[in-house]
């Protein structure tokens, strides 16, 4: 199927490893130009390294800035072209008792998970409107709906991530604009993996029984009952941002292996 993306700039945060790097890796074969983005020059160079390496003939770069730092956002937003497609996948996570999360971390995780689109939508979605096209996604997770006990600050900000993608969808209108959120699930990333490894050491057991263990206590509602694949997620993004998806405005799409119950 051709996405029809040929031509089409898009820019991830967060993209030099994990999932947003397997979005970059869906856009560029189908003929996008992208734009990663990273904490730091050296691993934003690594990463554009490597997908030059599996794509020799993509045109993509990277620009690095740290989205905690309201400054290094501005630089970069001044920095960037104009694009048609803005992936909002920049985000931290960690486990933690609701009692020992300090006011400092709620703002560290709102300034992360949930300003960072904030202030790239807000940049590019009036841009996106005057040309008439532009595609505008948050990578949320199920844990925006099934806020889970050991990480209650980062479901709030995915929670947080719905409701600015919906509101910022009905000031599309009319337009062929769309703004839509991705909800994955447990995902086989490299943040997870470390967190898995963490889950280990604490219970003394091995990954494979650690991961075994979350999916029967934390997660018993997946139908996967396995992690989901970072291109699982990448490929569902991928068709969200093309001309093809122009019926889908302002939904939450499930990627989570049916962990979530309920039906949007």
């Amino acid at each position: 199927m051709d996405l029809q993306l040929q031509g089409k700039t898009a820019f991830i945060s967060g993209s030099t490893q994990g999932i947003g790097f397997a979005i970059a890796s869906g856009l560029l074969k189908e003929g996008a130009s992208v734009i990663i983005n990273g904490r730091t020059e050296q691993k934003v160079n690594e990463a554009v390294d490597k997908l030059k390496s599996l794509f020799p003939q993509a045109a993509v770069s990277g620009k690095a800035a740290d989205f905690s730092k309201s400054e290094e956002v501005a630089a970069l937003l001044e920095s960037l072209p104009d694009i048609d497609i803005l992936i909002n996948n920049a985000g931290i996570f960690e486990p933690k008792p609701f009692t020992e999360i300090p006011d400092e971390d709620w703002f560290r995780f709102f300034e992360v998970n949930v300003m960072s689109g904030v202030r790239l939508a807000r940049h590019f979605l009036p841009k996106m409107l005057s040309r008439n096209w532009g595609r505008i996604l948050f990578i949320s997770s199920e844990s925006a709906v099934n806020i889970p006990e050991e990480m209650i600050h980062y479901g709030t900000t995915k929670t947080a991530q719905l409701a600015i993608s919906r509101g910022l969808a009905e000031l599309t209108k009319g337009t062929d604009v769309t703004v839509n959120s991705i909800l994955p699930g447990p995902t086989k990333s490299e943040g997870v993996a470390e967190f898995v490894k963490q889950l280990a050491n604490a219970a003394n057991v091995t990954a494979e029984e650690a991961e075994k263990d979350f999916f029967k206590n934390a997660r018993p509602s997946s139908l996967l009952q396995r992690f989901t694949s970072v291109e699982e997620i990448a490929n569902l993004v991928t068709y969200i941002s093309s001309p093809l998806s122009s019926g889908t405005n302002g939904s939450a799409l499930k990627v989570d292996g049916g962990v979530a119950k309920f039906i949007l």
